[in-house]
């Protein structure tokens, strides 16, 4: 079982560095000159699927019709490296994440990730942080969904921690619903510190969406609860 989870994951990652390397100054360099995202989103998040599936991971997806239409903050639990490629690639349309800046010195990559306006984050730097969430709200009110982890990082027992407050603001201040997501089966995918993909189902589930209209700045930490609640009822006990 091992050898096979080695040669998966090697194979999945000599696909993306190839996917990544052949083919992405295209289409990087075609999102320049269009100045859209509108071909090399689904080139990036189509790659990233078949990296999945040459991993061994099987994504399912739960509750999508509660997805509500246009602009979004989905908020999930984090227990992996392979949540955000999978929460990603099952959420109908166009979203960016809010993450960690060592992501974005990857060449093509770190390209990519910034003209789909996904925002880097330095979680030791507070002013840097709401830099960060700032820049979102402006994006999200150009009409951009986001994908954040609450809790900052990711777990590691798999229990769910408390969430950070801050980045509710984003959806407080621009009166997008929260979609609360729950991610069951990465973590024995691929748990924190671990090299090898070992092969297994990767559940998403999509909880009803949380109107924010009823809360203000000053009772953010309430619909923080409130999602975290929501994200928790799924979890196992």
């Amino acid at each position: 079982m091992l050898l096979i989870a080695l040669i998966r994951t090697v194979s999945s990652i000599v696909f993306l560095v190839l996917y990544g390397v052949l083919l992405g100054p295209l289409f990087i360099l075609q999102a320049i000159v269009s100045n859209s995202v509108r071909i090399l989103y689904p080139f990036c998040v189509g790659g990233a699927q078949i990296g999945l599936r040459i991993a061994g991971v099987t994504p399912r997806a739960e509750g999508i019709e509660n997805i509500p239409p246009g602009v979004c903050l989905f908020v999930s639990n984090h227990v992996s490296n392979v949540d955000p490629p999978v929460i990603v690639g099952r959420i109908p349309g166009r979203v960016a994440l809010l993450a960690k800046r060592e992501l974005f010195r990857i060449p093509f990559l770190g390209t990519a990730m910034r003209l789909g306006r996904f925002i880097p984050v330095r979680r030791e730097d507070p002013a840097a942080a709401r830099a960060s969430v700032r820049l979102a709200r402006k994006y999200m009110k150009e009409g951009i969904s986001y994908l954040i982890f609450a809790e900052g990082t990711r777990s590691r027992d798999g229990a769910l921690g408390e969430f950070k407050r801050g980045s509710f603001l984003l959806a407080i201040e621009t009166g997008a619903p929260v979609v609360p997501v729950t991610i069951l089966g990465t973590r024995a995918i691929l748990p924190r510190g671990a090299f090898l993909i070992r092969p297994g189902v990767a559940r998403v589930i999509f909880h009803a969406p949380v109107n924010v209209s009823a809360y203000t700045p000053a009772t953010r930490k309430e619909l923080a609860e409130r999602v975290r609640s929501a994200i928790a009822s799924a979890l196992p006990s």
